[in-house]
């Protein structure tokens, strides 16, 4: 089974969203890849997880099951278990990656998709979630692999 990893800041809202909308689509589809999540500064989180991202999961179908984790600080044994690692922001993300992993900030994809400071969930999550679809077309493209 490969893994990929979304990284948001807080992971809270919008890694969380694409981690679970990722297993979901991966299950229904029969791809042999599996998400996680993790977060690059865990400092404002207001609880497991983010109101907007359960809604928004719940709104294409996809029940959380009570997995409701508290958001996970990323540590270079994630990076290193990933086959794959997504940023959902590169101009938020990328210059925390150099400071924290600057041997895998070149490594990581980076995505543009706005947290909540600069767009409502309505505008954030379609986007988040077509680049997630187009994540796991992608991955079926490539044979699973």
């Amino acid at each position: 089974m490969n893994q990929v990893l979304f990284l948001c800041t807080g992971n809270y809202y919008r890694s969380r969203f694409a981690e679970h909308l990722f297993n979901w689509l991966a299950s229904e589809s029969g791809l042999p890849w599996r998400a996680d999540s993790r977060g690059l500064s865990l400092w404002a989180n207001l609880g497991p997880i983010s109101r907007f991202a359960v809604q928004g999961l719940e709104e294409r179908g996809v029940l959380l099951n009570g997995d409701h984790r508290h958001p996970i600080q990323l540590g270079l044994a994630d990076l290193t278990a990933s086959d794959m690692v997504i940023a959902v922001k590169e101009a938020e993300h990328r210059a925390m990656m150099t400071e924290q992993f600057p041997l895998w900030a070149n490594s990581v994809e980076y995505w543009h998709v706005d947290d909540l400071d600069c767009a409502e969930p309505e505008e954030a999550l379609p986007i988040l979630d077509e680049q997630v679809r187009a994540l796991v077309e992608r991955l079926h493209g490539d044979g699973g692999q």
